[in-house]
């Protein structure tokens, strides 16, 4: 197939920004509805900078909480992965409960948090840690138990012990599922950290994370900043993102299919 313009892949999202933003103002003028139900984009981004030393100190905040608990994922994660991926006796009598823990809805853990971990930082931390835990776990262990057979048949016949096998063979070959699974985690993560907040953190002389400024906007109807606060959101999360996806380059990009392939 025909290799796709480098010039091309980068106009479309803007053409569909453009396209999206174009949308949301003639929905606006059709509909007749008024900013504290649907404030227009230099609405919003006029409200962003009249809110920007708080949405600024909310961001570092939240960033904080939110790399916090990213960490703990990836780290327990793959120590996770690695028990699981170690005998399939193990993955089969632990991963049943790891998905009932996934499927638990977190709203209904929230008292058990703010009980167990206390209210505040170490709460946002540990919701944030849950939401981010399981994809990690999933996708690491899938990538330990896909390795080519044909590999570990001649690991087996070379007489390496269980231990070579997985860091020597099964490791190197689950490293881009467990880079996938960093960069569903990475996304998680600033969502995890920001529900913490409205749910279980605390702000002290009226500063907190986003979490707490989305409670506080809305309970002022103040709708264009809440539009605002949402926006700093998503660009928190692109920062995630891009950091996981920055070290999947670094990491993969001379060896893997993913980066030597680029034909659509």
């Amino acid at each position: 197939m025909k290799k796709t313009p480098a010039w091309l892949l980068w106009t479309l999202p803007l053409v569909s920004g453009v396209a999206f933003v174009a949308l949301w103002y003639a929905v606006r003028a059709w509909s007749g509805l008024q900013s504290w139900i649907l404030p227009a984009p230099l609405e919003i981004f006029a409200a962003a900078w009249h809110e920007r030393a708080r949405l600024l100190s909310a961001v570092g905040s939240t960033a904080l909480g939110a790399l916090a608990g990213f960490a703990l994922a990836a780290t327990g994660g793959l120590a996770t992965a690695l028990l699981l991926g170690v005998s399939r006796a193990l993955h089969a009598s632990l991963y049943p409960w790891l998905l009932m823990l996934q499927m638990t809805p977190v709203i209904v853990l929230t008292p058990i948090i703010v009980l167990w971990a206390g209210p505040g930082f170490p709460g946002i931390i540990t919701i944030t840690w849950l939401i981010s835990f399981f994809p990690i776990v999933a996708n690491t262990t899938q990538g330990l138990l896909s390795t080519d057979l044909n590999h570990v048949a001649l690991f087996r016949m070379c007489n390496a012990s269980r231990w070579q096998e997985l860091l020597l063979l099964r490791v190197p070959s689950a490293l881009p599922y467990y880079l996938a699974g960093l960069r569903i985690a990475a996304t998680l993560a600033p969502i995890g950290a920001i529900f913490g907040e409205y749910m279980v953190g605390n702000a002290s002389g009226g500063s907190g994370g986003l979490g707490f400024l989305v409670y506080s906007y809305n309970t002022q109807i103040k709708i264009p900043a809440l539009f605002a606060t949402a926006l700093t959101s998503c660009l928190l999360g692109f920062v995630f993102v891009a950091a996981v996806a920055f070290l999947n380059w670094a990491v993969l990009r001379k060896w893997h299919d993913s980066f030597e392939r680029n034909d659509h």
